[in-house]
């Protein structure tokens, strides 16, 4: 598979169309279609103000790398600009959570689309499912980046127009203008106990919880770096991420607490879409849910696979990670970077069925930071490049707004979030799982690096 090539270099095989559209729909998940129910069932209507409070984070983060990523275009993104600004440790250690972020993500999401087809042919086996899917998956990245750009392209354009349809078909259901439905109208935004009836504790709460349906915003930086034109594709993708959160985010989830009541148990037992969907009277509204989700996991899976590779890759080039992993092959594919991180996914499957169910709990909760980790990283990467730029008296053609102070705002929100959480007993263990994971990282960062100057001085010294 390696042939000749061996310039370590991957190939710019994504079109146009497949940033564009990994940049529309790269932030949508199953958490939108399914998980969101659980946010609303916690905040009531409410949730609309988390879901701002987490999306406007996500606007700010993606505009301080899109600085970045527009100047300097690269596969590592935020982690190899943590190695330049912060330093070597810093670029290590968040290329290194994002990776296992990812590579956790694989059998998550595995398991999750193996479900739905169980539960259609119930015959086949849970686990025959999963595998075959993330081999599927696992074989088309292999092959080149345009067979990943190519699966998302259609995973992505289904996700959207599947997002389109329901908005279509429940603003006219709020207009009263579907025969038959049980529902229309907004009134259910403030006739159940009010607007905020669980609080403002509980609208926090659920911010915590939405934060976390945005990761993979910023994969598009990431796969930009295998286009044509990286700049022009981060441009654009950066300046559409607020109408992109606006419309598939808050809109369709006012369009769902105004048709239901926040405490309808069907919210939080089969998912927001499908309960709208259900009291509309659009027939097979399961399948339709269904079908979607497992496109989106797919998708997700997909990006899982793909992301974890090229940050795997990366980590590699700049010496942090097993030099094999850098290694491409004739289409510029480093299939030794897929292949690793694929293996160390079915690693955690297989910890799964033989190690105590407390330690793949511990496992899972050390990626629950990670996102709020990635963002920090972003914001004081950015805060100390747009510096040292200045310094230099470069032309920054795309810029952070209202800089130093949006920057610094953004960067007490994150740490404030973070400290909210090691102080909510629910989010305890995720703070405190990601942090002792964080520091066995730093610290075989700081060790690596301290190896290498040993072994540097040595060199010259001889």
């Amino acid at each position: 598979m390696s042939g000749k090539h061996n310039s370590n270099d991957l190939a710019q095989g994504l079109k146009q169309r497949h940033v564009t559209m990994l940049s529309i729909a790269g932030v949508i998940g199953a958490g939108l279609f399914v998980g969101s129910g659980h946010a609303i069932a916690a905040a009531g209507p409410a949730v609309l103000l988390a879901y701002a409070a987490a999306g406007t984070l996500v606007i700010l983060v993606m505009r301080m790398l899109g600085e970045m990523a527009i100047a300097s275009p690269d596969t590592g993104s935020f982690s190899t600009y943590a190695d330049r600004a912060i330093g070597r440790w810093a670029g290590f250690t968040i290329g290194w959570l994002y990776w296992w972020f990812w590579v956790l993500v694989i059998p998550l999401e595995a398991n999750a689309a193996a479900a739905i087809l169980h539960a259609w042919f119930p015959a086949v086996d849970l686990w025959a499912f999963s595998l075959l899917i993330t081999l599927a998956l696992t074989g088309t990245n292999l092959f080149s980046v345009k067979n990943y750009g190519e699966f998302e392209f259609w995973f992505a354009l289904l996700k959207v127009l599947a997002i389109i349809a329901f908005i279509v078909v429940a603003c006219v259901a709020m207009f009263g203008l579907v025969p038959g439905s049980q529902v229309s109208g907004a009134s259910h935004l403030f006739d159940t106990q009010g607007f905020m009836p669980n609080g403002l504790g509980a609208v926090l709460a659920a911010m915590l919880t939405t934060m976390f349906s945005f990761m993979g915003t910023e994969i598009v930086t990431i796969a930009a770096a295998e286009s044509k034109d990286p700049g022009k594709q981060i441009t654009r993708a950066t300046n559409s991420v607020i109408w992109r959160i606006c419309l598939f985010y808050l809109v369709s989830i006012f369009l769902v607490v105004a048709l239901v009541p926040w405490n309808d148990p069907a919210l939080a037992e089969i998912g927001s879409y499908q309960t709208v969907l259900a009291r509309i009277g659009v027939p097979n509204a399961k399948l339709i849910v269904d079908i979607v989700v497992l496109i989106a996991v797919t998708s997700c899976l997909n990006s899982a696979l793909y992301t974890s590779s090229r940050m795997l890759f990366s980590l590699s080039k700049r010496g942090d990670a097993p030099a094999v992993a850098q290694r491409t092959s004739k289409a510029g594919t480093p299939y030794w970077a897929v292949l690793l991180s694929t293996a160390a996914a079915f690693l955690t499957v297989f910890a799964n069925f033989v190690a105590p169910a407390a330690v793949f709990e511990f496992l899972l909760a050390s990626s629950g930071a990670i996102a709020l980790l990635v963002y920090l990283v972003i914001a004081v990467s950015q805060l100390r490049m747009r510096s040292q730029r200045e310094a230099r008296g470069e032309q920054i053609a795309f810029k952070m707004w209202l800089f130093p102070g949006l920057t610094w705002l953004t960067i007490g929100f994150i740490i404030a979030v973070l400290t909210v959480m090691a102080l909510r007993e629910d989010h305890r263990v995720e703070i405190l799982a990601t942090a002792l994971l964080s520091i066995a990282v730093v610290a075989a960062g700081l060790l690596v690096q301290r190896k290498r100057g040993a072994a540097g001085k040595a060199v010259l010294d001889h």
